[in-house]
């Protein structure tokens, strides 16, 4: 019998920074959480336009990091992993953002190549989908970058995409909503970045979405009135349903999509672009696998770096 062994996992990404405390059998990965947490810091603010970590995003990231430090404090566990993703790796003040995490967490950020963002992504998404279900195609929406993963039980392609919901509306959705001559631009944008993708996902079986953006979207295809984490984990959706969803959000007002009971307030501005790119997506792998459903899973990188730390120890 396997030891359980208890790890904390941070996932600070360009959007948004999220804490997993949980006693995880190395094994099996089957994992009991005991905190986890989501905090929207926009990191990557304006890092697509100057190349460094704006002073008032490293003061947020820092903000929520000291709580996070509390949480983890709290449940000691025997090993603490910062992973940090899209927006961490190529800007001019990195060791400024270092030097914040080792001093509230005590450990050095891991700043993962785009392979392995996807690599932990895909651990956490498939654990819980059916063999004769693959391969299976993972597909995390981040802020700044979406990650394709294809593989059985293991990674057989993967992926890093510069293209995500902060990066396209910074660098093209400014209307209110966006013109008809924005929307374009981005899509362009986007299908451009994906035609440059050597991912094979023609043999797609099973596409899987993961991420803020992507419940957020799936929340919306099914209309829900109230989001609890955990409630949209393995839901199963025609694409048709999901692109209308995108299509709404794309072109509703800030206004309108703060209405919504399902949008989180740090996704309101950043949401529509996300629904741009995840309809490109959805297109793109259904023009060329023939998928006609997308599953949601709540389960991704955060999941994924839990279960790789647990096996370490």
């Amino acid at each position: 019998m396997s030891a359980v062994r208890r790890v904390a996992a941070v996932d600070c990404g360009t959007n948004s920074l999220r804490l997993l405390v949980a006693d995880v059998d190395p094994v099996t990965g089957a994992a009991h959480e005991l905190e986890r947490t989501m905090e929207v810091v926009r990191l990557g603010q304006g890092v697509d336009r100057t190349g460094a970590f704006a002073p008032e995003a490293l003061e947020r990231t820092f903000a929520a990091l000291d709580r996070a430090a509390e949480l983890v404090a709290r449940h000691a566990p025997e090993a603490v992993r910062f992973v940090a993703t899209s927006a961490s790796r190529d800007v001019s003040n990195r060791d400024e953002f270092a030097a914040g995490v080792r001093a509230r967490l005590g450990v050095d950020p891991d700043v993962v190549t785009g392979e392995e963002e996807a690599a932990l992504s895909f651990a956490g998404a498939t654990a819980d989908l059916a063999p004769e279900e693959s391969p299976y195609l993972v597909v995390d929406l981040g802020g700044g970058s979406t990650e394709l993963v294809l593989g059985e039980e293991v990674v057989r392609a993967a992926r890093s995409l510069d293209m995500g919901s902060v990066r396209m509306t910074e660098r093209h959705l400014h209307g209110d909503p966006p013109t008809p001559d924005e929307v374009a631009a981005a899509r362009a944008d986007v299908r451009a970045v994906l035609a440059g993708s050597d991912v094979p996902v023609e043999r797609t079986r099973t596409l899987v979405g993961v991420a803020g953006s992507v419940t957020t979207l799936t929340a919306a295809a099914v209309d829900l009135a109230e989001y609890t984490p955990g409630c949209l984990h393995g839901v199963r959706l025609p694409l048709e349903q999901v692109l209308a969803a995108c299509e709404r959000l794309l072109h509703a007002t800030r206004a309108e999509r703060a209405a919504m009971p399902f949008v989180h307030p740090g996704r309101v501005d950043v949401i529509g672009a996300g629904a741009l790119v995840w309809a490109s997506v959805l297109e793109h792998v259904a023009e060329r696998a023939g998928v006609t459903e997308v599953v949601t899973s709540e389960h991704d990188i955060l999941d994924g770096i839990a279960v790789a730390l647990a096996r370490t120890l």
